[in-house]
C-alpha cells in the first residue's frame, strides 16, 4: 500500500461477500470468464460484472477480452497476488494521506 486512498479502496472490495467469493474462485480455479464465473458463483453476470470493477479498481483482479474458437468475445478474469498486512502501525502511516473528501 502506498497510499491511504489505496488502503481504503482495498478494503472496500474486499468488505461484501460477493467479492470474496469471486476472489476464492479465481484463486482455486484460476483465470475465468464472466459466464462460467456467474454460474460457478450463482449470481447474475451484471451483478458479477459490478463487483468484477471494483475488486479491479482495487487492483485484485486484472481482465483480458479474448475472442473464443467460434467468435465470441470473452472477458477472462484472473486473481492478482497480493498480501495485506493491516497493523495498526499501517494505519497510522497511511492515515495523513487520506484524502479530504472521504468517496461515498
Amino acid at each position: 500500500m502506498t497510499s491511504g486512498d489505496e488502503l481504503a479502496l482495498t478494503l472496500a472490495a474486499l468488505s461484501n461477500p460477493h467479492r470474496l467469493r469471486i476472489l476464492a474462485a479465481l484463486s482455486l480455479g484460476g483465470r475465468n470468464y464472466v459466464s462460467q464465473l456467474a454460474r460457478e458463483i450463482g449470481i447474475s453476470r451484471p451483478l458479477l460484472h459490478l463487483h468484477l470493477s471494483k475488486l479491479e479498481d482495487a487492483n485484485l483482479v486484472s481482465s483480458q477480452l479474448e475472442l473464443s474458437a467460434d467468435g465470441k468475445a470473452l472477458k477472462y478474469f484472473e486473481i492478482q497476488p497480493f498480501r495485506l498486512e493491516l497493523t495498526p502501525e499501517l494505519i497510522a502511516a497511511l492515515a495523513p494521506s487520506l484524502s479530504e473528501k472521504p468517496e461515498q
